[in-house]
């Protein structure tokens, strides 16, 4: 069952593999370029995982010590896991004691697979979503510690690498253009987003933004249910 199970997530991984180790590579030689030990990403992507928000941290832990501050920005920076985990919750339903870290991997690649993806008839499920967020996670560890250790030697300009991870989403939202032939959602995102950035400004306007696309697709859906009842 296990084996078949991990032979199932894995063709759906390795693409992933590529992207994660060059993006925990650039995150290892971030920290690496700001004076910490390799052993500093190595915990952070084991115990965070949240690679936008591991990137902020590495500022935030040369800073004034703000814990309120730090929590609001993470919550901020991860809200999007908020509305990735609601629409889990049927997925992962039985899958026992796998469940917990289920919750606590979940990325937004493995969320895409284990979203989109349904395993084989004989390959279980709980075991195939297991498999496709622990492989991406020891993706994720693999290259921060490598970039890390390649920092103690390597030497270089580290000046704009945050930027990776705007880069990351942006090739995953032109891929997702790309594939979906209604573009509404996409452009309902990009309007309400712009819109609070102009209110809210760019420290502030996640939240809003997020609150905003949930309220135009709730009103979406249900002028389409009124609509097929008439």
């Amino acid at each position: 069952m296990k084996t078949k199970a991990f032979k199932a997530a894995l063709p759906y991984t390795l693409p992933i593999c590529v992207g994660f180790l060059f993006l925990g590579m650039s995150y290892g030689f971030l920290m690496r370029s700001k004076g910490f030990s390799f052993v500093y990403p190595m915990l952070m992507s084991m115990f965070i995982f949240a690679g936008s928000m591991e990137f902020i941290t590495a500022e935030l832990l040369l800073s004034a010590f703000h814990p309120l501050h730090a929590f609001f920005l993470a919550l901020m920076v991860n809200a999007r896991h908020l509305f990735y985990g609601i629409s889990m919750l049927e997925k992962y339903k039985n899958t026992g004691w796998k469940k917990p870290y289920l919750i606590f991997g979940m990325c937004d690649e493995s969320f895409t697979v284990n979203c989109t993806v349904t395993p084989p008839a004989d390959v279980d499920k709980g075991w195939f979503m297991l498999f496709v967020t622990l492989l991406n996670q020891i993706y994720w560890v693999s290259g921060a510690t490598l970039g890390a250790l390649l920092g103690y030697v390597i030497h270089f300009d580290t000046t704009g690498i945050e930027f990776v991870m705007t880069a990351l989403f942006v090739v995953m939202f032109i891929n997702q253009w790309e594939e979906a032939k209604d573009h509404r959602p996409a452009l309902t995102g990009l309007g309400c987003s712009l819109l609070c950035l102009l209110i809210f400004g760019s420290g502030n306007f996640i939240l809003p933004a997020m609150a905003l696309i949930i309220l135009c697709f709730s009103a979406d859906k249900k002028r389409k249910d009124k609509g097929a009842v008439l």
